[in-house]
This record gives C-alpha cells, sequence and structure tokens, in this order.
C-alpha cells in the first residue's frame, strides 16, 4: 500500500511541519491540476475563516477587503486549495481558487508590484536556515498575477543572493497557466513549474539538486485586493518576509492518492 504523506504536523509556537511528495511522472503545465494534485501535498480548503485559527494568524495581515458592489459573506469572497510537489528538476506549484472578483488593475502600476493585484506567492528558502533576514541568501518568491493575457510582469521573482536582498525581476525557467473557471467571477486554476537550479541556485550557491529528506522554508501569500488598495491577503504558514517564522517544507517520496475501502 502506498503511504499518504500528506499530513500537516502543527504545534503551537513552532513551525508547521509540511510534507511535499516527490513526482514520479511528468506533468504538462495546461491549467488542469487533475493529473498530479492527487500526489501532492494539500492540506484542504483555506480561507478566513480557517486562518483565524492558525497559530500565526495576525487579523492586521490575514483580512479581506470589502468594497462597494459587493455580494456575500466572508465564505464567499476567497477561498482555496494549494498544492505542492516536486522532483529532481522542478517545484510544481498549483492551486483551486474560489473568488468573487477578478482584480489585475493597479493604478500605481509596476512590475514588482504583484502584492497590488490578484495574485498568489509562493515564498521558498532553500535549503532552510531560518536565519530571520529579509530576503537574504536563499530566499525566494515566486509570484504569479492571475492575469489570463498572462502580461511579461504576471510571473515575478523576488529573491535574495548573495551580498544582495529584495531582488526582483522576470521569473524566467517558468512554465505556467492560468485558466479562468466560472464565467463573471474571479474562480481561477493556476498551475506552474519553476525551474529549481535557474532560479534557487542563483539564489543561494549552496543550494544542491533536491534529495528526499532535504529541507525547505514555505510560506504562501495570496492578494486578493478586490478593487482596493493593498492589505487585502492570505499568510499560510508564516509570518511575512522573515523566514524564520515560514513553515518547514520536508521532501519526501512519492505518493499516491487516498484509497478508498471497498465493499
Amino acid at each position: 500500500m502506498i503511504a499518504l504523506i500528506l499530513m500537516v504536523g502543527m504545534v503551537w509556537g513552532q513551525e508547521p511541519v509540511l510534507r511535499v511528495p516527490r513526482l514520479s511522472q511528468g506533468v504538462q503545465v495546461d491549467g488542469d491540476l487533475g493529473e498530479w494534485k492527487d500526489r501532492a501535498f494539500s492540506d484542504g480548503v483555506w480561507d478566513i475563516e480557517r486562518l483565524r485559527h492558525a497559530p500565526w494568524y495576525d487579523a492586521s495581515r490575514n483580512r479581506l477587503t470589502l468594497h462597494a458592489g459587493e455580494k456575500g459573506g466572508v465564505a464567499d469572497d476567497l477561498s482555496a486549495r494549494y498544492y505542492l510537489a516536486w522532483d529532481e528538476r522542478y517545484l510544481y506549484l498549483g492551486a483551486e481558487v474560489r473568488d468573487n472578483v477578478n482584480d489585475v488593475v493597479d493604478p500605481a502600476h509596476e512590475p514588482k508590484r504583484w502584492y497590488f493585484k490578484d495574485s498568489i506567492c509562493w515564498f521558498v528558502e532553500a535549503p532552510r536556515t531560518a536565519s530571520g533576514k529579509n530576503f537574504g541568501v536563499g530566499d525566494n518568491a515566486f509570484c504569479f498575477v492571475i492575469d489570463a493575457s498572462r502580461p511579461g510582469y504576471a510571473a515575478w521573482w523576488r529573491h535574495g543572493a548573495p551580498g544582495k536582498t529584495y531582488v526582483e525581476e522576470p521569473l524566467t525557467g517558468v512554465d505556467w497557466a492560468v485558466r479562468m473557471t466560472r464565467k463573471g467571477a474571479g474562480d481561477f486554476v493556476l498551475e506552474a513549474r519553476v525551474e529549481m537550479a535557474a532560479t534557487l541556485g542563483v539564489s543561494n550557491p549552496a543550494w544542491r539538486a533536491p534529495k528526499v529528506g532535504d529541507v525547505y522554508g514555505l510560506e504562501i501569500v495570496h492578494c486578493d485586493p478586490d478593487g482596493g488598495d493593498y492589505g487585502g491577503h492570505f499568510l499560510i504558514y508564516g509570518r511575512g518576509d522573515d523566514d524564520a517564522t515560514w513553515g518547514r517544507m520536508e521532501l519526501v517520496g512519492a505518493s499516491g492518492p487516498v484509497e478508498r475501502k471497498g465493499k
């Protein structure tokens, strides 16, 4: 029987432990997660009601925005499942999202301002040192603006490097797709495959090709301005740029879907 290793260990005051499986087969990046999501890490649906009970929750940072014309309660505003896997070359990132409004308009647009638009960003430290430095060596943010036209700034890379912090540049070494899934709303599926050597290896020369047992740091930031300014977003598995607060992402062997007992 294939062991299912998709559990999150979490103790108040300690970082969450996220056991992320290796994919044994390739993935076609097309905005459909069906071929790999059952073999990836995911720990269920995240919404503001679940976030408010998480150890890292801060109401001033994990919040939703409400603007004129929006209908429904907080449950209708934003909820998502996030997926993560790896192989010897790539990190695989996915999300299935319910969102009442798609907002990718920023009146003061700059390419680096992904956080003023609907976007999801995976923050990864590799290897994990939990140094607490603000985007020092080994810290990365792989960010995707949820714009179906995929402008050049929609895949963005914030990272550190030796002697540098907060380097901002377009994300290269990536295949990604976004597929809107509900007419008149902001629902979408996001799928991405990020080449680790071209990103993690640049951010930290000490990074080496991944293997089972390696430990990275992980945080997810999901921005949802809904016509407002910066401030409507989820922070999951961490408290912001401080990598010492990020979750402990352990690379584990291949997993499989949940097995259902027969009659």
